[in-house]
């Protein structure tokens, strides 16, 4: 089998930038490549820039006076630009929000089924994937009766990637899976992407601010600041890279350190030289 950076590209975000209110520049620049069938994660700290790329390359942007002003994005070669976030959920991408967006009033099981409102292929088929959900999410079997709303946190998340799964996508866009989960969580929540994205062969692009675990599972990284990519590559060189260690994943040649300890210019000067 090929490494994830030597697959087919399945996405392209060429030279990217997106103002808001007309006015705000918030990516400068941005580029990245996302293979078919690789896990490749979007790292930095909140404020980045990495959800508004998410909602760049899903045409979300509109509805917080956002838009893409220069470059390109592609889908399979062809642009995603003026297709509308619909016609993209039929086309198979599918973003997976920030902060576990749940129909708190439904249950859990009417939450996934929504997820396959769009889909055309019979109720036998969407019933086969319901089983297949709660085969990755035990957990969600078990609350398949409860009101979401009412559920923890790690249970609205799994939720709502059981919801993407049950439209069959080809590409999920997941934003901040492990936001304000425990550590146990996180690593169950990334152990399950890792299973749907090696058992079904969903590709995934995920933002998130842990760049430990992310590197982890990870095929490949980007790295971003203040609205441009200022590092990547394939995550188990980014997980050895002195810069990385340092400033994402807290160690040095010296130990532990802390963000706080470190001036800020230091790393940029580094990774700009």
């Amino acid at each position: 089998m090929l490494d994830a950076e030597h697959r087919e590209s399945l996405l392209d975000v060429n030279n990217i930038e997106v103002i808001y209110n007309h006015v705000i520049l918030v990516l400068k620049g941005v580029s990245l490549s996302v293979p078919k069938g690789s896990i490749t994660a979007l790292l930095g700290g909140n404020g980045a820039g990495k959800t508004t790329t998410l909602k760049a390359i899903s045409n979300l942007l509109a509805s917080e006076r956002g838009e893409v002003t220069k470059g390109t994005i592609t889908y399979q070669g062809e642009s995603l630009t003026r297709q509308n976030p619909a016609a993209l959920v039929q086309r198979g991408i599918i973003q997976v929000m920030e902060g576990r967006h749940c129909f708190e009033h439904l249950t859990v099981e009417e939450n996934l089924l929504t997820g396959a409102y769009t889909r055309k292929d019979g109720s036998a088929a969407i019933k086969r994937d319901l089983e297949m959900v709660y085969d990755y999410f035990p957990r969600l079997r078990e609350r398949r009766k409860s009101q979401a709303g009412y559920t923890s946190g790690g249970e609205q998340q799994m939720t709502a990637m059981g919801r993407a799964l049950m439209s069959r996508p080809e590409m999920i866009l997941l934003d901040e899976p492990s936001m304000g989960l425990a550590p146990q969580l996180v690593e169950q929540i990334f152990q399950i992407v890792k299973a749907v994205n090696e058992g079904e062969g969903v590709t995934f692009l995920l933002a998130e601010q842990n760049t430990n675990v992310a590197l982890r599972f990870a095929h490949y990284g980007y790295i971003m600041e203040n609205g441009r990519i200022v590092m990547d590559g394939p995550a188990a060189q980014l997980r050895e890279n002195p810069d990385v260690k340092e400033f994402y994943l807290g160690m040095s040649d010296e130990g532990r350190k802390s963000f706080r300890d470190v001036r800020s210019y230091r790393r940029r000067k580094r990774w700009l030289a």
